[in-house]
Parts: C-alpha cells; sequence; structure tokens
C-alpha cells in the first residue's frame, strides 16, 4: 500500500456519509481494488474464520444494481411517495462504484459444527467483522478522496443480485456500499457527551 500524509485520527474523523457523488474518476480502478483486497486481507475475524465476501461493481453493473433497487421499491412504495425514493436512487446510482459486502454462510456453519460450545455467538462474531470490514473499506476509500456511504436494501434486492452476478446461495448479503467523487458535503453531525457514552476507571 502507498503510505499517505494523513494521520489515522484524522481519516476517521473525516470519515462521514457522503451522499452526493458523481462517476467521474477521482482514483484508478486498480487503486480502489488494492485498497479493497487489502482490507479484506487484513480486517480481522473471530477464529481467523474469514468469512466476509465482498463484490466490486463498476460501470453499467454499478448502474444495473441501483436499477435492480429502484425497481424492488417501486414494488412496494406507493406510486405518489415514490419520488423521494428513486431520487435517492438515482444519486446512488450516478456515483462511481458499489461494494457489496456478504457472510459466506457456509463458513459460519461450518465453525459452529466445528466449536458447539460457541455454536450462537459465531452468527454475532461473523456480523461484527462483516462491520469491521465495512469500516476499514469505508474509511479507506475516504482516505483515496472518495465519498462513500452505507446502505441496508437486503433481503429485499438479494435474489436479483445472486441471480444476476452468480453468487453463491451461501453468501448472504449484508450491505451496499456506493462511492464516487464528492459533490455535495456531509450533513451536520450532533455528537453526545462522551461523559455519556464512556466511563475509565482508574
Amino acid at each position: 500500500m502507498i503510505s499517505t500524509t494523513k494521520d489515522f485520527y484524522s481519516v476517521v474523523e473525516a470519515r462521514r456519509s457522503i451522499y452526493g457523488i458523481s462517476n467521474e474518476p477521482v482514483v484508478s480502478v486498480e487503486r480502489i481494488k488494492e485498497v479493497i483486497n487489502h482490507s479484506v486481507k487484513h480486517t480481522p475475524s473471530a477464529f481467523n474464520s474469514q468469512s466476509a465476501r465482498v463484490v466490486v461493481l463498476f460501470g453499467e453493473n454499478h448502474t444495473k444494481l441501483w436499477n435492480i433497487t429502484t425497481e424492488s421499491l417501486r414494488k412496494i412504495v406507493p406510486a405518489d411517495q415514490f419520488g423521494p425514493t428513486e431520487e435517492r436512487m438515482n444519486a446512488f446510482g450516478s456515483g462511481y462504484g458499489t461494494v457489496l459486502f456478504f457472510e459466506d454462510t457456509d463458513v459460519v456453519k461450518s465453525l459452529q459444527t466445528q466449536f458447539a460450545s460457541y455454536a450462537d455467538n459465531f452468527p454475532i462474531w461473523s456480523q461484527q467483522s462483516n462491520g469491521m470490514l465495512q469500516y476499514v473499506i469505508w474509511t479507506s476509500l475516504e482516505l483515496e478522496g472518495l465519498g462513500v456511504s452505507l446502505q441496508h436494501y437486503n433481503p429485499l434486492i438479494d435474489e436479483e443480485v445472486k441471480d444476476e452476478w452468480d453468487i453463491p446461495n451461501s453468501w448472504k448479503l449484508i450491505a451496499q456500499m456506493p462511492f464516487g467523487k464528492p459533490i455535495a458535503p456531509a450533513r451536520e453531525k450532533e455528537f453526545k457527551p462522551l461523559e455519556d457514552r464512556v466511563k475509565v476507571f482508574e
């Protein structure tokens, strides 16, 4: 990986949900692939299970995902209320690409069988690890100058996604992460008092 001048804490603070994005290139596809591969390889997982799976969509594939999502939502959102939903889908589709996050349930089931005393915990740990991966990729893409947000239109789009991109049946869709060149700033964010959220005993 190429080193940068930004320190870790600055990157953590800068990572925000960016909804206004365009498909204008910010960094190369090769660089994005490098960042994602590095994140997948080095994000921790319980028992080193490495159950997370990622699919990255660019170009027509990226557009197709948000068309699928739009039409899936059209079936359940009243027509007279669909305008804002369609605008949101168009905004995501206007980006440069999307990262799809999955968990391989076969890996989780195998661990449940192998370590039966922890069986109830493996699905929880699996989700926790996937959440860490989402954060690492999100923050890494922000560091590269991309605007990113995290969406959850599963399970509404699960079957069409699997059919369209030949996804194994054991892969469970967890989240969708559209990204692109930022064209609008993040919304204002309020922070609750840290003394209500952190306790320290010395």
